[in-house]
């Protein structure tokens, strides 16, 4: 698999996480997010900007949806957030879809928790 983006390809996974991470930027991200039929919001983006700043300052870290969770009830301080938020955002399972959309490696391990 691969995506085109801007007249170059971008080698994917045949589960499409980018092979190469430094071939990510934000407009890869919105190319993908439109494969899986997301628009993406500020709320997208928060998420994918804790999983990158994770996986790359914390020695390769993945988070799963709970620490998700936990993290985006801190930032987004005032607003009821729970497990259906984050799978309003990502319908595909929120710590593996954002992962792909965010250039991060596919995580092995089994559920959210």
């Amino acid at each position: 698999m691969a995506y085109e983006l801007n007249g170059k390809v971008l080698e994917a996974t045949d589960n499409g996480y980018l092979v190469n991470q430094d071939d990510w930027d934000k407009d890869v991200a919105q190319a993908i997010a439109a494969g899986e039929g997301l628009a993406l919001t500020q709320d997208h983006w928060d998420v994918i900007e804790f999983l990158r700043d994770a996986y790359f300052n914390r020695n390769g870290e993945q988070p799963n949806n709970r620490a998700i969770l936990k993290a985006m009830q801190d930032k987004w301080q005032g607003r009821k957030i729970d497990n259906k938020t984050l799978f309003d955002l990502f319908p595909g399972n929120p710590s593996k879809q954002a992962g792909k959309i965010a250039g991060l490696p596919e995580s092995l391990r089994k559920g959210g928790y």
